[in-house]
C-alpha cells in the first residue's frame, strides 16, 4: 500500500510508525480477521486513510463509509485514496450521538487530535457532525471500526447495534480512565458480543446471529 508521508504531511511519529511498518499494526492485524469480502464498514475516525484503504481493499469499492472530523487531514487521506487507486466513501465530519456541530480540538500530532478536551495544547475548532444513529441506519454496517480518542464510550453506550457482528475499536484508558473503559467492555458484552481478541489497545468484540430489529 503507498501512502503519502512527506515532511509536510505527517508528524514525525507518524512518518517513523510508516517506515517502520508498525502503523496501526495492531488495528490492520484485527481488520484482516474481521473485514471480509462484502462486508458493509463503518470507520469513525480514519486518521490518514489507512485503515479505510485496507478495509475497501478487502470488502470491496463502496461498501466502506469513513468519517474523519479533523479538516487538516482531508488533502492527505485523499491524496492517499488516490495513490492506491481506491476511494473509500468519505465524509469529513465528526460522529456524536446527537449530529450537533461540535468542538473539535486539533494538534499538530493527528494522534492527539479529539472531540475531547485534552491537558495538550491545541487548536479548538467547530465542526459539523452526523448521528451515530442515523449513520447506522442509513449505511446499515456489519462491521464498524472506531478510533476517536475517547468519544468511544459516549458512541458505543448510545449506539443502536442491530445488524452489527463486529466492533473494533481503540480504547483510551488514559484518556477516559480504566473504570469507563472496564464499564463499555461491559455494555457490549451485554450487547451480546464477545471479545474475540485483542492488540495493543485494540479490541475486537464479535457477536452471532446479529440480526436487525
Amino acid at each position: 500500500m503507498r501512502l503519502r508521508c512527506g515532511p509536510d504531511d505527517l508528524p514525525d511519529s507518524v512518518r517513523n510508525y510508516l517506515f517502520k511498518g508498525t502503523y496501526e499494526l495492531g488495528e490492520r492485524l484485527l481488520v484482516k480477521e474481521i473485514v471480509k469480502p462484502g462486508s458493509r464498514v463503518l470507520e469513525i475516525g480514519t486518521g490518514i486513510g489507512f485503515i479505510s484503504l485496507l478495509c475497501t481493499r478487502i470488502a470491496g469499492e463502496g461498501n466502506v463509509l469513513s468519517f474523519e472530523a479533523n479538516p487538516a487531514l482531508r488533502r492527505v487521506i485523499e491524496e492517499n485514496y488516490a495513490l492506491n487507486g481506491v476511494r473509500p466513501r468519505l465524509e469529513m465530519k465528526a460522529v456524536t450521538t446527537d449530529g450537533k456541530p461540535i468542538r473539535f480540538f486539533q494538534n499538530d500530532n493527528i494522534i492527539s487530535s479529539s472531540l475531547m478536551a485534552r491537558d495538550i495544547e491545541a487548536k479548538e475548532i467547530e465542526v459539523e457532525s452526523a448521528s451515530i444513529h442515523d449513520v447506522i441506519e442509513s449505511h446499515r454496517p456489519d462491521v464498524i471500526v472506531m478510533d476517536v480518542e475517547g468519544a468511544e464510550i459516549d458512541l458505543l453506550a448510545t449506539a443502536h447495534l442491530s445488524g452489527v457482528s463486529g466492533i473494533l475499536v481503540e480504547l483510551h484508558p488514559h484518556i477516559v480512565g480504566a473504570e469507563k473503559i472496564e464499564a463499555l467492555k461491559e455494555h457490549i458484552l451485554g450487547q451480546g458480543f464477545r471479545l474475540d481478541g485483542s492488540r495493543h489497545k485494540n479490541a475486537l468484540f464479535v457477536r452471532d446471529n446479529a440480526g436487525r430489529a
